[in-house]
């Protein structure tokens, strides 16, 4: 048996999103949806196997999330991420008190993903 988990965050803008997923995080575009023109649009983006769902629809979930994503190479990750120009994320690699690195970066819709670590490995 298998699952995959895919997170869906509230977004207001499509292009704001689309500048902060895909620009800053290096994500790519798997597909959109929208019903018709001017309706609210629905995103996949992925980066590797992390996988996320983007909404504008009001009823799919709450603006101000936060998603916890165990990582690999969290320095090579850190590094991809940080070397793009975006002026709203500076984030910085910390040491988590239960002994793991992370960093984390906020979307323009208050939205947080905390790239984990484990120095357990």
């Amino acid at each position: 048996m298998e699952f995959q988990t895919i997170p869906i965050m509230r977004i207001f803008d499509e292009d704001k999103a689309k500048e902060f997923y895909l620009g800053f995080l290096g994500m790519e575009l798997d597909w959109e949806h929208r019903f018709e023109d001017g309706y609210p649009i629905y995103i996949q983006v992925s980066l590797g196997d992390f996988v996320l769902h983007l909404s504008e629809h009001s009823g799919d979930c709450a603006p101000g999330s936060k998603v916890f994503v165990n990582v690999s190479h969290i320095d090579q990750l850190f590094a991809q991420v940080t070397a793009k120009p975006y002026k709203y994320n500076k984030p910085s690699i910390e040491e988590a008190a239960w002994g793991a690195r992370c960093f984390t970066v906020t979307d323009p819709f208050s939205n947080r993903i905390l790239f984990n670590e484990s120095t357990d490995t």
